[in-house]
C-alpha cells in the first residue's frame, strides 16, 4: 500500500500544479506518449531473452506485493520448529509444513527434512533454490533500471523530432505549437516515467529482493540444524550470530 500512495500522492501533486496554472488536459499528447512509452517498452526488450521477459512478471509482482518480516520472529519459529522435531521426531515436520503454504522456501524445507533427506541434500536444493530466485530477481531488477536509463534517452529523442518538426514548417506558424508541445512533453514523459515510476520501483524491488534472501537464509540455517538433530539452544546461537544486534534472540533465557 506504501508503493501505490507514494505514486499517487506524487502525481497527484503534479497535476495539482497542473490544474493550478491551467488545464491538465495540456500536458496530454499522443505523439509523445507514443515515442516515451512505446519506445521505452521496446528498447527494453531488446536488452533481455524471451526466456528472462517471461519469467520477470512474475518475480515482479512477488517483490512489490512482498511483506517483510519480523527477523526476530521467524528466529523465535525456527526453534520451536527445532524443539518439536527433537521431542516428536522430524516426522512431525510433514504436519507442521501445511502451515507454511505461504512461505515456499520454509514449507519446502520442512518437506524434505520429513521425508527423511540429509542435512548436505537439503543444503544442497536449498541453496539452489535461493540462487535460482535471486538470479530472477536480479534481472528484474535490471529490467526496471535498464528501463529507467531509456525513458529520458526516448524523451531527449521525442524532443528532437519535435524540434525537427518545428523548423522545418516555420513557414507555417500553425504547426509551430503542436511541434513544440512534442519537444517538452516527451522530456516531461520521460523523466516522470524514470524518476517517478521506475526508479523508486527498483529500489524498493532491490530491496525487498535482500530481505527476503535474509530471510531464506535465516530458514535454511534452522532448517539444516533441524536435519543434524542439533540442540535448539545451538540453534539460538546461530542464529543470533547472523541477526543484527537489536534483533537478537532471547528464547531461553
Amino acid at each position: 500500500m506504501i508503493t501505490l500512495l507514494g505514486i499517487v500522492a506524487g502525481f497527484g501533486l503534479i497535476i495539482s500544479a497542473m490544474m493550478y496554472g491551467g488545464s491538465p488536459m495540456d500536458f496530454v499528447n499522443l505523439q509523445s506518449i507514443l515515442i516515451v512509452i512505446g519506445g521505452t517498452i521496446a528498447i527494453t526488450i531488446v536488452s533481455f531473452s524471451l526466456k528472462d521477459l517471461s519469467q520477470i512478471p512474475g518475480a515482479l509482482w512477488r517483490m512489490m506485493t512482498y511483506t517483510p518480516h519480523n527477523p526476530q520472529e521467524i528466529g523465535v519459529t525456527m526453534i520451536q520448529i527445532a524443539e518439536k522435531a527433537r521431542t516428536e521426531g522430524v516426522i512431525s515436520l510433514e504436519k507442521i509444513s501445511k502451515s507454511f503454504d505461504d512461505e515456499p522456501f520454509l514449507k519446502k524445507g520442512l518437506e524434505l527434512a520429513a521425508d527423511g533427506a540429509k542435512a548436505d541434500e537439503i543444503e544442497n536444493i536449498l541453496k539452489q533454490e535461493i540462487y535460482s530466485t535471486s538470479s530472477i530477481q536480479s534481472k528484474s531488477v535490471d529490467l526496471l533500471r535498464r528501463s529507467a536509463e531509456v525513458a529520458p534517452a526516448m524523451g531527449l529523442i521525442g524532443t528532437l523530432v519535435g524540434l525537427v518538426q518545428m523548423l522545418g514548417n516555420l513557414s507555417d506558424p500553425s504547426t509551430i505549437g503542436p511541434a513544440m508541445a512534442v519537444a517538452l512533453l516527451t522530456t516531461f514523459y520521460g523523466a516522470i516515467l524514470a524518476h517517478m515510476i521506475l526508479i523508486p520501483l527498483s529500489t524498493k524491488a532491490e530491496r525487498n529482493s535482500h530481505n527476503e534472501s535474509t530471510l531464506n537464509l535465516l530458514y535454511l540455517t534452522g532448517l539444516l540444524s533441524i536435519g543434524r538433530e542439533e540442540n535448539p539452544r545451538r540453534l539460538e546461537m546461530q542464529l543470533n550470530a547472523m541477526l543484527p544486534q537489536t534483533h537478537r534472540i532471547s528464547y531461553y533465557d
